[in-house]
């Protein structure tokens, strides 16, 4: 891993009222509290969850080995697949009576993960939901119209009561059906926006199709997660619709949205709430249980979190497979931030030898004037060859010429080859023929022969 020197930029004081004492905490007084946490959630895992004694007896590590924050990385790891083993509900550690919700991902990729919630557990996220979403800049009293999907997925109604406890008047028209969700917007006037990135691009398209104006709209806030994005995007989306664009993270094992809220006076990475999350950076490539394994700020890596107040899923030391990195807090200086979840070490594309992410090709391709942020990557095998070829399908700007195109086309090729070391074909397509996102858009098409 290549060693990035910590940002040291000047902290800035917490403005607004309302913020949670937490907030404004110091360094010490914050890990003090984690510190705390964390030796009672350890304790608590060990005793409740059957997957955790037997881990950490294999580990040969026991809850009492937690004397000071760095002996955590002594722990064994928790995965997806050990929650894939414990389902439906084996990493539950209260009674079912006690769980108020359950919630589950999509098993698109394998058995679903299962998590649950106690009424306590719900309350704290709807805080932190709430919390995220004032850092971003939505304030009570608000309009919030929310197009994340509701259901199992976490995103609609982890966001939906959280902006309830912050005092908004919440719209819940979930994802899709975005002709509706234009209407809406036009008819009830929101202040603010929840969705995925490429969704909310995907409104704005619809929106220009039908004459109108996206920056004309009553939207001054987005808050944008599920998916990782560029502040390329960022812009084109500020850009397109007049608003400020704010990242929230989360991950239903975890909790939901919430983990982590960009402040709007910054707009400089997301501040993790550590008082209910402790991060870590791990090498994603070659990880490895012990003190000595844990990166530090700057580094980029694999992040890792556990979680210091969940009741009914309490989660130690989850491999997220988000690529990052920690930094020191501004908008909120106890906390520190994550840097842009630059990919997933499952989503990498190893090309002729070479690591590649979609978003390395959005951060490349939204500098080209000529290409919009509509793209797919196709994986193909040419037959009676061995080498793997990517296919960059990208579509053009409304009023590009052929022969613009074809010097887009061209810059991007040169490009990639420049800043990601790998050959690639480009092909510009028409405005519109490229698959619109209705929630979290699918960027890569794997077309290699199997086996």
């Amino acid at each position: 891993m290549t060693l990035h020197a910590p940002e040291t930029p000047t902290p800035t004081a917490p403005t607004g009222a309302g913020l949670d004492p937490e907030e404004t905490m110091s360094r010490d007084e914050l890990e003090a509290l984690q510190l705390s946490r964390l030796q009672h959630t350890v304790a608590y895992a060990y005793d409740r969850v059957p997957l955790y004694k037997r881990k950490f007896d294999e580990a040969g590590v026991h809850p009492t080995d937690l004397r000071e924050l760095s002996d955590l990385g002594q722990f064994p790891f928790t995965t997806k697949e050990d929650l894939r083993l414990e389902y439906p509900f084996g990493m539950f550690a209260v009674p079912q009576n006690e769980v108020a919700r359950i919630h589950a991902s999509s098993g698109t990729t394998g058995r679903a993960t299962v998590v649950g919630y106690t009424k306590k557990d719900l309350a704290d996220w709807a805080k932190l939901v709430a919390r995220s979403f004032r850092a971003s800049g939505i304030r009570p009293g608000m309009k919030v119209h929310n197009a994340y999907g509701y259901g199992l997925f976490t995103g609609g109604l982890g966001a939906h009561a959280g902006a309830e406890a912050l005092g908004c008047t919440v719209i819940p028209i979930s994802g899709g059906q975005t002709e509706r969700q234009i209407t809406l917007i036009q008819d009830f006037k929101p202040d603010a926006i929840l969705a995925t990135p490429t969704y909310l691009l995907t409104i704005a398209d619809a929106m220009m199709k039908q004459g109108i104006d996206p920056a004309s709209t009553s939207l001054k806030y987005a808050v944008l997660g599920a998916e990782p994005w560029t502040e390329e995007m960022r812009h084109e989306l500020e850009t397109t619709m007049n608003i400020k664009a704010c990242d929230i993270y989360g991950l239903s094992e975890v909790m939901g949205p919430g983990v982590a809220g960009e402040a709007v006076e910054t707009q400089d990475g997301s501040h993790i709430w550590e008082d209910h999350f402790r991060p870590e950076i791990i090498d994603a490539f070659n990880p490895a249980v012990g003190v000595d394994s844990v990166l530090g700020d700057g580094e980029h890596g694999e992040l890792v979190f556990t979680s210091l107040t969940k009741e009914a899923l309490p989660i130690i030391r989850y491999r997220t497979k988000d690529l990052t990195r920690l930094m020191p807090g501004t908008a909120r200086p106890a906390h520190r931030r994550m840097g842009r979840i630059t990919g997933r070490s499952d989503d990498m594309i190893i090309l002729r030898g070479v690591n590649l992410f979609p978003s390395q090709i959005e951060e490349i391709a939204l500098r080209i004037p000529e290409l919009s942020p509509h793209f797919q990557l196709e994986l193909t095998r040419p037959e009676g060859q061995r080498m793997d070829q990517l296919t960059v399908r990208i579509e053009r700007r409304d009023a590009v010429t052929p022969e613009q195109s074809s010097t887009a086309a061209r810059t991007l090729r040169e490009q990639i080859k420049i800043h990601v070391g790998s050959s690639c074909t480009v092909d510009v397509v028409e405005p519109g023929s490229l698959e619109r996102s209705n929630g979290k858009l699918r960027r890569i098409y794997d077309m290699r022969p199997k086996g």
